[in-house]
């Protein structure tokens, strides 16, 4: 039955060990400094984004983003099944190749909470 219980307690120990690679949007939004990164900085820095578009020739925004996982999302198996709180976001503009603007932004669900409890008028 001992043995049982160890076997079980290291599965489980190891069931938290993942090899995932985390990004932390944050720190990495510091890297870029608008006037002075390129293109190459921020693909360098950043990686692929998760998104992309021309706003006018020659400029282009790519954004990046992360779920922030709740207060079971980092649990073994668990994680995967329970939604984000919310998510972050860099967005980086470009202009012929050079950073122009670097924005960071955090999302959660409570962001939208005031939306239940106001009181809304009807528009004629």
């Amino acid at each position: 039955m001992h043995k049982f219980l160890l076997i079980l307690l290291v599965s489980l120990t190891l069931c938290g060990c993942q090899a995932k690679q985390v990004r932390h949007l944050a720190s990495d939004a510091s890297l870029i400094q608008a006037g002075r990164s390129t293109l190459n900085d921020v693909q360098r820095y950043l990686g692929t984004p998760n998104g992309q578009r021309t706003v006018s020739p020659g400029v282009v925004e790519y954004v990046y983003y992360e779920d922030q996982p709740g207060f079971l999302g980092h649990t073994p198996i668990m994680g995967d099944w329970v939604d984000p709180e919310g998510y972050e976001m860099i967005i980086i503009t470009l202009k012929d190749q050079i950073v122009t603007n670097c924005e960071f932004r955090t999302f959660t669900e409570a962001d939208q909470d005031w939306a239940d409890d106001f009181t809304w008028e009807e528009v004629k």
